[in-house]
């Protein structure tokens, strides 16, 4: 069987799955790019990238040899989403324009084509044929995860809670695919943003970028002019003072809500596959909220979200480190929305950030640490990592190599029942999280969770949380690591049932008492005997620990 991690194969023993944690080590020591290096790499090759939508019955081997006719192709994949789509990678752009010069305009039988050449194509056959014994079905790259009742029947072959956690990893994060196709359709959306401003970029950040992407997430991307600004301030000054004229508007903001506008306009009149746009121009930050049907994403479209991507960076950075950094995330990330402690819209729960964002802190506190703080990280900032922002300093070192590796030898089954243990005990009464200096510090203000923004200091990225959410995610990572002191893992693996992460993953109280031995009353007497076990004397002490 094989797992993958950083987009290679990681190759395990049969029988029981193994924890592949050494060969991620050496995964995470080969893998020394820097994240801008990685976006770069990544953009040059969607432009030169087309997707097709493929006949049911389609001939791999016919199709690719008819596109090599066209220029030289790197790779390729196929996967289902309202009929069949292929992902063509050419080696060179100039094979896309010899593409595109063969391509005809659909006839206007119906309806009137807006007569945009996109890099969306829709093949068919001229002559369709019956399917022959000899045709070979293609291979589907998947674009989403398993459901959870499945990921539960694949934990039981694992041998540890560390391999649980690592084939959780494997079956949620973005595949290589997947993300080729992210960068796709930025890249797609580019090209009509050129339209209106030549030298523009559309850049994904978030989720699809950090390295804690899960499959199925949304895509968010940006809109960036940084790179017009820096090809001005770079012009040599002759004896005259050049500029171009352009609009003027009386502020930033505003100027922001004009561009979105009008892109939005733009997709929602003549994109193809661009369906349900939505402006949302009033908002803290303006967006453009579609989906994109070739490719099955939602996205959301902002500007110039400088802060965002150094968001991202720092995250990758981290999620790059060690390979238990992002194990613990997803694996964490999965227990939330399992037991309703996040959700997919916004409320007052925990969100994906905050709760990634606890993750990191936790592992900052660790004795020696996981990761460094944003602050050892800046230390080690040479001059071109500077970055100031809206008045906020952004630095931190880009280069990998510069941060060394951590001594820390915990497994992940000891990282997971201590994560639990930590934030069900921590005084969120008085205490917040700041990972700028991976230190507990007294709240500057009353919200219940108090996480500072790693770079605008001034806000709480966990604002939205309110008094009952918090309790609620107290009480369960209590009674989660009651289960993992508790549990007779042997017992369990004997009978089959679920044990270590498995067991977490299903929703307390709904399991059947062979399984679980809860029924409706237990719950109160559960976590009863789980203060006693955390030497907490009493109930009253959880409400006095979220601050009640």
């Amino acid at each position: 069987m094989a797992l993958r991690a950083g987009g290679r194969a990681l190759r395990l023993l049969p029988g029981r799955l193994r924890a592949p944690a050494a060969r991620l080590d050496a995964e995470v020591n080969t893998r020394k790019k820097t994240f801008t290096e990685v976006q770069t790499e990544r953009r040059e090759q969607a432009e030169r990238t087309v997707l097709i939508k493929c006949p049911s019955r389609v001939n791999e081997k016919k199709l690719l040899q008819y596109l090599s006719s066209h220029g030289k192709i790197n790779s390729h994949f196929f996967f289902e989403n309202r009929g069949i789509h292929a992902l063509i990678e050419f080696s060179e752009k100039s094979s896309v324009a010899s593409l595109q010069d063969v391509v005809g305009i659909p006839k206007a039988v119906e309806h009137h084509v807006v007569p945009f050449k996109s890099r969306l194509f829709t093949f068919t056959l001229k002559n369709p044929v019956a399917k022959t014994a000899e045709e070979t079905p293609i291979h589907l790259s998947r674009q989403s995860h398993i459901p959870v009742n499945e990921l539960i029947q694949k934990l039981h072959q694992a041998d540890s809670i560390s391999s649980q956690m690592y084939i959780l990893l494997n079956e949620y994060q973005l595949t290589e695919e997947n993300i080729k196709l992210r960068f796709l359709a930025c890249s797609l959306v580019q090209d009509f943003a050129r339209a209106y401003f030549p030298d523009s970029t559309v850049k994904p950040f978030g989720s699809s970028v950090n390295t804690f992407g899960k499959l199925g997430c949304d895509v968010d991307m940006f809109l960036d002019f940084r790179d017009t600004q820096e090809h001005a301030a770079k012009m040599k000054k002759g004896p005259f003072e050049m500029e171009y004229q352009m609009k003027r508007l009386p502020s930033e903001r505003l100027a922001t809500q004009k561009i979105l506008s009008v892109i939005g306009d733009c997709l929602d009149n003549f994109g193809p596959g661009c369906m349900s746009v939505q402006k949302i121009l009033n908002a803290r930050c303006p967006l453009v909220k579609f989906a994109h049907q070739p490719t099955g994403f939602q996205c959301d479209l902002s500007v110039s979200n400088s802060i965002a991507i150094r968001s991202s960076e720092l995250l990758y950075i981290y999620g790059t480190l060690d390979p238990r950094v992002r194990a613990l995330v997803f694996s964490l990330r999965c227990w939330a929305r399992v037991h309703g402690l996040t959700n997919s819209i916004p409320g007052t729960w925990i969100t994906n950030f905050s709760l990634t964002m606890m993750v990191m802190f936790f592992l900052q506190k660790r004795s020696p640490p996981i990761i460094p703080t944003l602050d050892q990280l800046k230390e080690l900032a040479d001059e071109k990592d500077k970055h100031i922002i809206g008045g906020y300093d952004c630095s931190f070192v880009s280069d990998l190599s510069k941060i060394n590796p951590t001594k820390n030898t915990e497994t992940l089954d000891e990282l997971l029942c201590d994560f639990f243990e930590y934030f069900g005990n921590f005084d969120f009464r008085k205490n917040s999280l700041n990972l700028r200096r991976g230190k507990e510090v007294n709240k500057p203000e009353s919200s219940p969770l108090y996480i500072w923004n790693p770079f605008e200091q001034d806000l709480n990225i966990s604002k939205n949380v309110n008094q009952p959410q918090l309790e609620k995610f107290v009480a369960m990572a209590r009674e989660s690591a009651w289960i993992l002191q508790k549990e007779d893992r042997t017992q369990r693996m004997i009978n089959k049932e679920p044990w270590g992460l498995a067991a977490l993953l299903i929703p307390f109280g709904k399991s059947n008492t062979n399984k679980m031995r809860r029924t409706k009353g237990m719950g109160s007497e559960t976590i009863r005997s789980l203060l006693d076990s955390l030497k907490l004397s009493n109930a009253s002490n959880l409400q006095k620990a979220v601050g009640k």
